[in-house]
């Protein structure tokens, strides 16, 4: 296919001339700048050689037989190339459309996330939520009535991607409109989220989840597990950190599924530590950190406001691991106030 673009002939046409005469460096500048705009044209490299041809005959009529006769060669060469050429193209096109809609989607999942944390006068809140890709497979999600407590819930979607997104969005729009009283009670959340969850999600996706609610009447931390990594439990006097599990089975897996409902009474300055197995497997090398690496990180900065630990905490994380992100992370501390 000639190319049709007669300006583009007339300027090519010079700078062949020119560079023929004097071999400059400013016919080789305008020569890349003639490139990027075949690139953009979308001009094959065989119809290119074509056009090439044909004015080199125009500019030099007495060229040897020999050398037009191997134009024809080239042009053979440069066909299969193009061929090549447009399928990468076609590809090329089609995943600047896939990510296009991936930066929708993975906008749309951060307006899943809250906004804000929670500012509770009884409990000082931390939290820290950084996807290792565009699209995370990390959730968390707060209830707070300051007249009765808070409720936190971390998840982890087995499954990433735009998939992972729309599982988020279901389980969201699940926890707003349980009762009240349900969320209030971290067993049955976790009995309805997962009846949702195995009813509306394909059986090659599982969620893990952590729910638990601080009751400021009684200082108490109701917690239920539904096969999510083990948290941390402080205690301040004894300056010890305890394993926070729940059993539980992943949600989706089964209908009639229960959860058990442990409580841990918070003094002040105790707090709670919920987290992703993207903080436990981090890596220094080939090897997972030590579950005590990061109760010894939290430890090191116990003195600062809740926030603060976490931000410290991804931070000393992130340089072990030159700055490598592997998995989504997510790291809260609910610590008691007064």
């Amino acid at each position: 296919m000639p190319i049709t673009d007669h300006k583009l002939e007339l300027s090519y046409k010079r700078i062949l001339k020119e560079f023929l005469e004097n071999q400059s460096e400013e016919s080789l500048y305008e020569a890349q700048k003639i490139s990027k705009f075949l690139l953009e044209q979308k001009i094959s490299p065989e119809e290119f050689v074509s056009t090439h041809f044909k004015i080199l005959n125009e500019v030099l009529p007495t060229l040897d037989k020999k050398v037009q006769d191997s134009f024809d060669l080239l042009l053979e060469v440069m066909m299969g190339y193009g061929l090549a050429y447009q399928e990468h193209q076609i590809l090329r096109n089609r995943q600047q459309e896939l990510e296009s809609e991936i930066d929708v989607a993975a906008s749309m999942q951060q307006t899943l996330l809250p906004q804000d944390k929670p500012k509770a006068q009884f409990i000082d809140v931390g939290v820290i939520c950084v996807p290792a890709k565009k699209m995370s497979g990390d959730y968390y999600h707060y209830v707070h009535d300051d007249n009765k407590g808070l409720g936190m819930a971390i998840a982890d979607i087995i499954g990433k991607g735009v998939p992972a997104a729309l599982c988020m969005s279901m389980i969201k729009y699940a926890m707003d409109s349980l009762p009240s009283e349900q969320q209030l009670k971290p067993s049955l959340l976790l009995e309805n989220l997962n009846r949702v969850v195995e009813q509306n999600v394909d059986d090659s996706m599982f969620i893990t989840m952590m729910y638990g609610y601080y009751n400021r009447t009684t200082s108490d931390f109701h917690y239920s597990g539904a096969g999510h990594e083990p948290g941390f439990f402080y205690r301040a006097d004894e300056d010890t950190f305890e394993e926070l599990r729940a059993k539980g089975l992943v949600l989706g897996v089964s209908r009639k599924t229960t959860y058990k409902e442990y409580i841990r009474h918070l003094e002040v300055g105790d707090f709670v530590v919920l987290l992703s197995d993207g903080v436990t497997e981090c890596r220094i090398g080939d090897e997972f950190i030590e579950r005590e690496e990061i109760t010894n990180l939290i430890r090191k900065y116990i003195h600062l406001p809740a926030q603060e630990i976490v931000d410290n905490v991804y931070e000393e994380l992130m340089k072990l691991q030159d700055f490598v992100l592997r998995d989504d992370f997510t790291l809260i501390i609910l610590r008691r106030k007064v």
